[in-house]
């Protein structure tokens, strides 16, 4: 069995109220987005970013956890503080992005696996020495005619399986982030067989692999029906099938559960996730797990548009995001209305 205090660390992370903010984009997404803002692309601008988001002030009122980029660990913020004794000063616990990326699937056209298990074990036990509490695997499965198709079930759940078992070895909990990618103009009764059939697949593996599911924490998508589909589907009916998906395939065991946003923007992800919490519990059997957010540009997308990379715009661009963050916070309490975002930040 795990240590107590890394059972513990998974339910910090989200078993008590908060949710974690994903601050981890490639250096290629992150360039894209600043340069979207109108910002330069540069290592300046994006530690410059990331330095304004972990000093935040008060963020640590809804964030329990912030995912970092490799890039970011060891850096620092202005005052010459490093970013993770930043966050562990606010008790926020610093946890690190440790796949290398999606490639595609041999002989599975329009599919990946996420590499990046060689040599995981020694960079696992350098950023646990750094102070990181918390690593994350993403993989990326495709939606589809077919798809996701077995052996891209069975390829990113060994993935994911074989990085949970060595951050659980090197004292670090492991979000596992199967993403069901909601393209195409599938409905919502499609995307719930598929996460279901990709949600057994993941926990099949983990327990191969020995995981202790007390200490670990699942990012798993929504329940969507793909982004072209023609319907029109309510926030409820997304609640219910995620509601209903996640009760038929993930242990009661597991420390938590923290949905990415899936490209969804702000306002409509905490809309989501607050219809995902109100129904909890209603005409079904109540969850055994918190159900939080772990958004990445759902938080962020607001600030860095105010931002644009100039100093005199840094104190309205935290001010967004604060905004976003209790929008979401709320949301994890069946609180959040639409009303919230037309606030003053």
């Amino acid at each position: 069995m795990m240590p107590t205090d890394l059972a513990e660390t998974a339910r910090s992370l989200a078993g008590y109220g908060k949710g974690i903010l994903a601050i981890d984009e490639s250096i290629a997404t992150m360039n894209r987005r600043l340069e979207a803002a109108g910002i330069a692309p540069t290592a300046a601008s994006r530690r410059n970013w990331r330095d304004l988001i972990i000093t935040t002030p008060d963020l640590h009122e809804d964030i329990s956890g912030v995912i970092l980029a490799a890039e970011t660990i060891d850096q620092a913020a202005a005052d010459g503080t490093a970013f993770i004794a930043v966050l562990a000063a606010h008790n926020i616990i610093p946890g690190i992005k440790v796949d290398i990326g999606a490639r595609p699937l041999a002989l599975h056209k329009g599919e990946t696996v996420t590499e990046g298990l060689d040599g995981l074990r020694d960079r696992l036990q350098h950023y646990a020495g750094l102070g990181a509490r918390f690593a994350k695997w993403r993989a990326v499965l495709a939606l589809g005619q077919g798809l996701p198709s077995s052996a891209s079930i069975d390829a990113n759940a060994h993935a994911l399986a074989r990085f949970a078992a060595l951050a659980q070895e090197c004292g670090l909990v492991p979000v596992v982030e199967p993403e069901l990618i909601m393209s195409g103009d599938l409905p919502l009764a499609h995307s719930e067989a598929a996460t279901e059939a990709v949600l057994q697949g993941v926990f099949a593996a983990l327990q191969r692999q020995n995981v202790v599911l007390e200490a670990m924490v699942l990012k798993p998508n929504m329940v969507l029906p793909g982004r072209d589909w023609p319907g029109e589907v309510s926030h409820e009916d997304i609640a219910i099938a995620t509601l209903d998906c996640l009760l038929r395939t993930v242990p009661a065991a597991v420390a938590g559960i923290a949905f990415l946003s899936g490209g969804q923007a702000g306002p409509l992800a905490c809309a989501r996730l607050n219809a995902i919490n109100i129904c909890q519990g209603l005409d079904r059997a109540r969850p055994p797990w918190p159900l939080v957010f772990s958004f990445g540009r759902a938080l962020q997308q607001p600030a860095i548009d105010i931002w644009h990379g100039k100093a005199e715009n840094r104190s309205a661009a935290q001010a967004a995001l604060r905004q976003r963050s209790r929008c979401s916070h709320a949301a994890l309490h069946g609180r959040y209305t639409d009303a919230m975002d037309a606030a003053p930040a």
